[in-house]
């Protein structure tokens, strides 16, 4: 365990992330642990594993809970005595993603810490975690709170991006459904991550509530006006395009460097994505197969993400599905031109219908390259793109969440 700060009167919230790497959920975690800190509440951050770089970045004045990690076979023994029903679901959709769903090894630390903190609101985050959560705590028999929080479109999750699950993917949705049900506040981060969950699982849409990610901090804010060192951004240096994001298929940054090729045959440019993930090196042959290796750079994980997107001409997400597309945010808050794919769920909510940045159908790589080369060409108000984020501020967020849990007393 690391203590950071002492424990505050209020309500004693516990917020479960089984994992805190650099994805937006762990971000969305750690900026809610210290905020309800710092409205007075005593805070447990229950993980179980934690990358190196968040090491140094903890929420001030919340205490970090690191539970065990566990055999996988216990893992999923707790769960089936939580849900004897989940078996199915899970082992068929362990054998479909060839994953072996390791992040249940989490699962009997998380039991051991809610049976011996005994926290009155317990916080998850992600469709795993929360089915952990709420496993938990069936099993520990306590009287906590259990809010539920989804960040991303399920459908995209058990049937690859088509609209709704069937057949046997479909008994992963109905898992998820009776397991939420059992929620006593079901959250998504925007409208149309509700409106999925709720046309895929069968839960009732007015059993969910929307609260946007607390994405603009004032320390984001701070690590924007951060000098970057880096000669692609140099005064007088081609326009720079960026992505940001793990290397994984939903983003698809395959279509984002096709796009790119569109963009360089018409004008002088140079692409930049941010980010790890187990598609780096068929990205990058991708590159050189398409004659813009030299012009696309592939960094990894940086530290500071938002000093490029303050420096880049333009910023675009390629996805084919996402929840709230927190980069996204972050991008127009940076005052940097946006372009996204009107993939589901988020950036047509963000850019109110492409009012405040393109959006071209997914996976449409010449109409991606089309857009970039409109905003390179002619790029809008930086003062525009700020003020559409400034309703994803940590503060409008938190405000919300804690209405939420006063609301499950």
């Amino acid at each position: 365990m690391v203590a950071d700060g002492a424990s505050a009167p209020g309500e004693h919230i516990a917020l479960f992330a089984p994992v805190l790497n650099d994805g937006g959920v762990a971000r969305v975690m750690v900026n809610l642990a210290g905020a309800f800190a710092a409205r007075g509440h005593r805070v447990d951050l229950v993980v179980g594993r934690m990358e190196n770089h968040w090491k140094d970045r903890l929420p001030v004045g919340a205490t970090v809970i690191r539970v065990a990690r566990r055999s996988l076979v216990r893992g999923w023994l707790h769960a089936a005595r939580a849900d004897p029903g989940a078996m199915g679901a899970l082992i068929y959709s362990m054998l479909r993603s060839g994953k072996p769903g390791s992040r249940l090894r989490y699962l009997p630390g998380l039991l051991a810490y809610c049976r011996a903190a005994r926290p009155t609101v317990v916080v998850s985050a992600g469709t795993v975690a929360n089915l952990m959560a709420l496993w938990a705590h069936r099993l520990a028999g306590d009287s906590a709170r259990v809010v539920a929080c989804e960040h991303n479109n399920l459908s995209g999750k058990v049937s690859g991006g088509r609209a709704h699950a069937t057949g046997k993917l479909g008994a992963v949705a109905r898992l998820v459904g009776r397991v939420y049900a059992r929620a006593d506040a079901i959250v998504a981060v925007s409208d149309g991550v509700a409106d999925d969950l709720s046309a895929v699982t069968g839960l009732a849409r007015e059993r969910i509530a929307t609260i946007a990610n607390p994405v603009i901090t004032p320390a984001l804010l701070a690590s924007a006006r951060a000098p970057l060192d880096h000669p692609w951004f140099a005064p007088g240096a081609p326009p720079v395009v960026l992505g940001v994001g793990r290397l994984v298929p939903a983003k698809d940054f395959a279509t984002l460097l096709r796009a790119f090729a569109k963009v360089l045959a018409a004008r002088d440019a140079r692409l930049v994505i941010l980010g790890e993930g187990n598609q780096r090196e068929s990205l990058e042959a991708l590159a050189e197969a398409l004659g813009i290796g030299s012009d696309v750079a592939f960094p990894g994980y940086v530290e500071n993400p938002y000093a490029y997107m303050a420096h880049a001409a333009a910023f675009v997400l390629s996805s084919r599905w996402e929840g709230l597309v927190g980069v996204l945010i972050e991008a127009m808050a940076c005052g940097c031109p946006v372009v996204s794919t009107d993939c589901p769920s988020g950036p047509a909510e963000i850019l109110k219908g492409g009012t405040l940045g393109p959006l071209v159908p997914v996976g449409d790589h010449g109409a991606l390259g089309e857009a970039i080369l409109a905003v390179l060409d002619s790029p809008p108000d930086p003062r525009t793109l700020r003020a559409g984020a400034e309703m994803f501020s940590l503060e409008a967020s938190v405000s919300r969440y804690l209405e939420e849990i006063d609301g499950t007393r």
